[in-house]
């Protein structure tokens, strides 16, 4: 079963969507609460003190689910789960040889009550794992969509009969006046445009690779404007370094389509910084700047920041900053 299929699935039963939807989960603790307590409280005769059982229960049942799973067998750390889990039948057993709250005329039951932990351990780690599981899915699903959309947002761009004519009438004139210079831009559009046909379908590209996409754009926008400048800064170990195709370039489209200023000179500027395991990304452009992202234009805020959340969930962090003289996106990244 694809992603879309496991997804449509999930949307469809009730039974799922009610184990992994956070608008259900009073409803599942309560559900489980009463379960627990109507088998304790009907087992009179093996169970002396079924309260002090339901307390034992419910503390042990929540500290699996929200300590013990999460810590150890969300990060693949069995053993030290396995270790923790036995001290606390160790826990249990001595504690049970001096308070029984089961049968005390026959003393505690060991295996009883290690069978009864060790079922209520694997059931809560069971229903954490498998929430787990259908939370991964959606996110999956979620992020293939948002790639989907991207994809369609750049194929929009890719082929813009406007910038490709621009492009190719500037060479047009430069090769009567600057042959070189002509071959230079042609190149440059070629590179950016294979770049954005072929190696962009790629789940992740080389952080250089995608440098040089924004290198050739801004150096063809220059060719184009004669009163814009831009600066690319690289500072740290940049090789080898990889994230997701065309992840900067919303944000210098819109720099670059928003400080066009016949009347003085724009320009934009891209500082990029490895360090200690982070991407420091930072776009300013000069303004004037009506609107970050028009309506009509690029992925919209929204979108960048969600598929910001997809790629890297609590691996990042997004600011902005608008004043009266420039605009400024910061944006910083866990590698």
């Amino acid at each position: 079963m694809n992603t879309s299929s496991h997804q449509q699935f999930i949307n469809e039963n009730i039974f799922f969507r009610f184990l992994i939807s956070p608008g259900y989960r009073v409803f599942r603790h309560l559900l489980f609460i009463g379960l627990i307590g109507a088998v304790l409280f009907n087992s009179g005769s093996v169970i002396d003190n079924p309260i002090i059982i339901f307390l034992y229960f419910i503390i042990l049942f929540y500290i699996n689910m929200y300590l013990l799973v999460p810590k150890f067998l969300f990060k693949n750390k069995n053993i030290e789960y396995c270790l923790s889990v036995i001290g606390i039948l160790l826990t249990v057993v001595i504690c049970g040889s001096f308070f029984n709250p089961f049968d005390k005329t026959n003393g505690i039951n060991i295996p009883l009550v290690s069978f009864l932990t060790v079922l209520l351990f694997a059931a809560s780690s069971s229903i954490k794992l498998f929430q787990k599981g259908m939370v991964d899915k959606q996110l999956i699903y979620e992020l293939e969509q948002s790639k989907t959309y991207v994809e369609l947002e750049q194929l929009k761009n890719q082929i813009n009969p406007h910038f490709l004519f621009n492009m190719l009438n500037n060479a047009n004139v430069l090769t009567q006046k600057d042959p070189e210079k002509a071959s230079q831009v042609l190149m440059r559009l070629s590179d950016l445009l294979r770049y954005q046909l072929y190696d962009s379908a790629r789940d992740n590209v080389f952080l250089t690779s995608d440098i040089h996409f924004l290198e050739d754009l801004l150096n063809l926008e220059k060719v184009r404007r004669d009163n814009f400048d831009f600066l690319i800064s690289k500072e740290g170990d940049l090789s080898g370094v990889q994230v997701p195709p065309l992840l900067f370039i919303s944000f210098v489209e819109n720099a670059i389509k928003h400080n066009n200023d016949p009347t003085k000179s724009s320009y934009v500027n891209l500082y990029f910084h490895v360090r200690k395991g982070e991407l420091f990304f930072k776009c300013i452009n000069s303004k004037p700047v009506q609107k970050f992202i028009s309506s009509t234009g690029g992925l919209g805020l929204t979108n960048i920041k969600r598929r910001l959340e997809l790629l890297f969930p609590e691996k990042h962090r997004l600011a902005i900053e608008d004043s009266s003289e420039y605009y400024c996106v910061v944006l910083l990244i866990k590698i």
